[in-house]
């Protein structure tokens, strides 16, 4: 019992150097996280919403609703009367706000470029290995006709093996139309078909 509670103790640095001496961080476990003052944000959900505005952006709904919004704005601040203006004749707010609109396109609009020039990178480098793949098993189907078509070369085909037994079989008609003897013992038995009972 005394040995156990001794090693779940833990030990303490003896010596006067090692009592002020700093510790330094494990190199086995992570950092503590750091305290950060500026705001974090995913950069994938902000690149799907640049995506989604930009998509908006480039739609004729767009075009037809900010037509319908200017339309409305010169209107009102020609027609309504003075006190309700809130932008007079230059309609310099007007141009305030559709050069914001414009700036915070751009950006969004390259954005939105950026990443599907990464996601058309990603497709290409996956076409390129699918076709590198591709070629490389047309290749070794290739080699393995050619290797297969090469072997039929050697195999007896049954066209060939009927020619040769035509060819045998004409070879022993001849033999016993020169020599008279039967060869086939089918024709035997059908010429002799007492000769069992002589034997007898």
């Amino acid at each position: 019992m005394a040995p156990e509670r001794e090693s779940t103790r833990e030990r303490t640095p003896v010596g006067a150097t090692a009592a002020t001496r700093p510790r330094a961080p494990r190199l086995d476990q992570p950092r503590p996280p750091r305290r950060r003052f500026l705001p974090e944000w995913d950069p994938e959900a902000f690149g799907r919403l640049s995506e989604k505005i930009a998509r908006f952006l480039g739609t004729g709904r767009f075009i037809v609703w900010m037509t319908g919004v200017i339309i409305l704005w010169v209107l009102w601040n020609i027609a309504a009367p003075v006190a309700l203006r809130f932008d007079q004749y230059p309609f310099i707010f007007l141009t305030l706000a559709l050069s914001l609109q414009a700036s915070y396109a751009a950006p969004l609009i390259l954005l939105a470029q950026n990443r599907q020039d990464d996601r058309d990178r990603v497709n290409l480098e996956q076409d390129r290995k699918q076709n590198e793949r591709s070629i490389a098993d047309t290749e070794y189907l290739t080699r393995e006709i050619a290797a297969l078509r090469m072997g039929l070369g050697e195999v007896a085909t049954r066209d060939w093996i009927r020619s040769e037994l035509q060819d045998l079989v004409k070879e022993l008609e001849d033999r016993r139309r020169h020599d008279g003897h039967v060869v086939f013992p089918a024709e035997r038995a059908e010429r002799s078909p007492g000769r069992d009972t002589d034997d007898r």
